[in-house]
């Protein structure tokens, strides 16, 4: 039995419990700290929850209505013109005021706003994928993305590409919410799962790894 499994294990009891992905900021910072933020962590309700019932009735009436998007937007601009229409016509035959149609306008700062927070995230996931391949951060990092990669696989395999985009935004809408309202119970159970990992790695590389025969290293030819 080795010696430094036992010194290794308090060590790892004693040692603080990291944030998720390593981060030092809050998750408001992380997620771009701005409106995006605020909708993701529904700390505006009224927009977050009206994003969430028009995804959701985005996706029942594409996977179980089963529309398709040509059908959808024609059904629902004769909808809209006709009851604009009629809209008009009664309050003209009623010698009412005509009504007031709200314009629809979207704020130039808040579409970079998004554009930026998302592509910020993506080059973060990118390099973060890049350090894994080459070999720059923890081994165990690197099974732990493999095995994720498989099962997101797994996962795309058994639904339609509309169910997974519903998951994944409904994947957002929730799981940043929970994960800040449970951040110190989340945290420990990702610790204790990556030592796990960690453990798993360092077991086989010390049983399999590095039992396998290596040749001599010849010496080069000073010339």
């Amino acid at each position: 039995m080795p010696i430094y499994t036992s010194s290794s294990d308090s060590e790892h009891e004693t040692a603080p419990v990291t944030k998720l992905f390593g981060r030092q900021r809050p998750v408001h910072a992380v997620l771009g700290g701005g409106k995006v933020a605020d909708v993701l962590l529904w700390k505006n309700k009224k927009v977050s929850a009206a994003l969430l019932i028009g995804v959701t009735l985005i996706w029942f009436l594409f996977e179980i209505v089963e529309y398709n998007f040509v059908t959808l937007f024609c059904h629902i601009s004769m909808t809209s013109i006709l009851l604009v229409f009629i809209w008009f016509r009664v309050a003209e035959f009623f010698d009412w005021k005509d009504p007031r149609i709200p314009e629809i306008k979207l704020m130039e700062s808040t579409m970079r706003e998004i554009a930026s927070t998302f592509h910020a995230r993506f080059d973060q996931i990118l390099s973060k994928l890049i350090n894994v391949a080459c070999g720059k951060d923890n081994p165990g990092h690197s099974i732990l993305t493999i095995c994720s990669l498989y099962i997101l696989s797994v996962i795309g395999n058994c639904f339609s590409f509309v169910n997974l985009l519903f998951l994944v935004l409904l994947s957002l809408e929730t799981l940043p919410f929970l994960y800040s309202r449970y951040e110190k119970e989340v945290d420990r159970l990702v610790y204790k799962a990556m030592r796990r990992v960690r453990k798993m790695f360092n077991s086989f590389d010390s049983q399999v790894l590095n039992k396998i025969p290596r040749g001599p290293i010849k010496d080069k030819k000073k010339y």
